[in-house]
């Protein structure tokens, strides 16, 4: 057993202790900031410790039915013993393995809320109804892990689907999860109203942003132009009689960002701050992502917005995977949001690229 593994799982194990104190401390708790740190820092070393005490476990096991089997004169409870110390080494064995999986250094961000936004790409009407199918399977794809949805802004297409929607999705580690969804999706069908039968391709794009607390991100104000409109529907008709729509420009990016759902001006307002700050701190990511090695981008993808990641072809009921070479003939599970299958691949990809880096 690696000494120095151990060290360090007891390191944290103390480190957790430490946190659970301050996560009582009445000064901590009322510091919002602070205290979801905490929170978030021991979401993170909970299972990790968890494990550990089931490989120090394990390991008393181990010396026990060795020690036991030395001074036994009883042939049979020898090899029993013997046995005993061979399940629980494979036991500490198999712990081990998956810690030091565990402890190979992950994007910090994974544990943040998600910011995504879907646009309709080429392929019209038909492009604006993918991009609703994406919703809505993101849609899905949060209630089954228990996340809270929010959509903080829609633009109407005529046909009945979306320009562009930008949505929250809170929960521990959702921005770990829905990350690789970002880059270009394009799905294969033929539209309800094509006569002839033929197969279009059409394409919505996808970004996801983990989400920043305004304490977390310095974004002057004074760098952002606050312009106000009446919200419009689909076909551009007023739906508002009230200045309630809200666009920002971040002046010094150039980045636009607009809100038009809520009623109220301010809650408009202050859900595009949410999205603008998202996007420039995305942005800041990837001037540090430039700096990593080029294999492990390539592992999983940039998750730029250019980038085609993913094909669902719905002739075949097939979905593929372009990262990671995944094919799985389970088209209407995938759009029930059964993305699992995908994601935990592409975090293996990913798990595994980070851990050969570290060696």
């Amino acid at each position: 057993m690696d000494e120095t593994l151990l060290a360090r799982l007891a390191e944290l194990a103390e480190t957790m202790l430490e946190i659970e104190g301050f996560m009582s401390d009445p000064a901590v708790i009322s510091d919002q900031t602070r205290f979801t740190e905490f929170t978030r820092r021991h979401a993170e070393l909970r299972p990790i410790v968890a494990d550990y005490h089931q490989l120090t476990a394990a390991l008393a096991d181990v010396k026990e039915a060795k020690e036991l089997a030395q001074s036994e004169n009883d042939p049979e409870m020898v090899a029993e013993f013997r046995q005993m110390s061979a399940e629980r080494s494979a036991d500490a064995d198999e712990l081990e393995q998956k810690l030091r999986m565990a402890l190979v250094p992950k994007d910090p961000n994974d544990a943040r809320d998600v910011i995504m936004e879907i646009r309709a790409g080429t392929g019209g009407d038909e492009a604006a109804l993918w991009a609703g199918d994406l919703l809505r399977m993101y849609e899905k794809y949060a209630e089954k892990h228990g996340f809270k949805i929010e959509v903080i802004s829609t633009s109407h297409s005529d046909s009945g689907g979306f320009k562009d929607v930008s949505l929250s999705v809170k929960g521990a580690g959702a921005y770990g999860l829905l990350k690789y969804e970002g880059g270009v999706h394009r799905v294969q069908r033929v539209p309800k109203t094509e006569s002839q039968g033929r197969v279009h391709t059409s394409t919505a794009t996808v970004a996801a942003m983990p989400e920043v607390e305004p304490a977390e991100f310095d974004l002057n104000v004074n760098d952002v132009r606050v312009d106000v409109y009446r919200s419009s529907g689909p076909g551009g008709q007023s739906v508002n009689t009230t200045d309630s729509a809200v666009r920002l420009t971040h002046e010094p990016t150039g980045v636009v960002v607009t809100s038009q759902d809520q009623k109220s001006q301010l809650q408009n307002k202050e859900k595009a701050f949410r999205v603008l700050r998202a996007r420039l701190y995305q942005v800041h990511i990837e001037e540090q992502q430039s700096e990593l090695a080029e294999s492990r981008r390539d592992q999983v993808g940039t998750g730029g917005r250019s980038e085609k990641i993913r094909t669902y072809n719905y002739k075949d009921s097939r979905v593929t995977d372009h990262r990671i070479g995944l094919t799985i003939k389970q088209l209407q599970s995938t759009l029930e949001g059964d993305l699992d299958p995908f994601i935990s691949t592409l975090q293996a990809e990913e798990q595994a690229a980070r851990l050969a880096e570290g060696e």
